[in-house]
């Protein structure tokens, strides 16, 4: 079952089967953390993108480093986020008032939803906000959806942003900083989109099934 499954039935409808897949507002947003852990690891980055009409607003995009006083070795590594990085980096109650007021009632797209949304509502609950309760797309999820169902083909559980970059020839470049991915992300769901449409037409509710 797909991520935010849970919210609906098959048959229940979100919006107007006049709205176009194209007209909506998405924000496609990526997360940098010091680890994995919802209650104890904390974020450091956030990195979102408006997609809408489909164009990914790179020039009016988000990307905010938070002053956190946890950090972990092993995961800089990963993104070379570290403790005294050089960056102006606001509160973790100031990052996130600054989010909600990019992402709106916008769609929610990210990779392996489930993290970036968890993450994001343990710091909201954290500096008493509530929830998100946008709705949500997993690029994981949908990218699973363009895939051929054959005995010959094997599929995997889980398919990584490396992945998906690789089968739709997206760079790399700027992969593990939080920008850097949610572009990445945003291409996926453009091509995966585009994929869909290759089988059949496909509205924005048929996206949530």
């Amino acid at each position: 079952m797909s991520l935010f499954n849970f919210w609906q039935k098959e048959e229940e409808k979100f919006f107007d089967e006049n709205i176009t897949i194209e007209e909506t507002r998405f924000v496609v947003l990526d997360t940098e953390t010091t680890g994995f852990d919802f209650t104890n690891d904390r974020i450091l980055c956030i990195g979102a993108l408006v997609l809408q009409n489909g164009t990914i607003s790179v020039q009016h995009s988000l990307e905010i480093y938070i002053e956190q006083d946890h950090y972990d070795e092993s995961t800089a590594q990963i993104h070379g986020i570290l403790k005294d990085f050089v960056v102006k980096r606001p509160s973790e109650l100031e990052a996130l008032e600054q989010f909600l007021a990019y992402l709106g009632d916008a769609i929610i797209i990210a990779h392996h939803a489930y993290f970036d949304i968890t993450m994001i509502n343990k710091a909201l609950e954290r500096n008493g906000f509530s929830e998100l309760k946008n709705k949500a797309l997993d690029t994981g999820v949908l990218y699973k959806k363009t895939l051929i169902k054959s005995h010959l083909f094997e599929r995997k559980d889980h398919y990584s942003l490396d992945d998906l970059a690789d089968k739709f020839d997206i760079s790399k470049k700027d992969r593990h900083t939080a920008l850097g991915d949610a572009y990445i992300t945003a291409i996926a769901f453009l091509k995966i989109v585009k994929k869909l449409r290759e089988k059949k037409e496909v509205n924005l509710n048929q996206l949530f099934k």
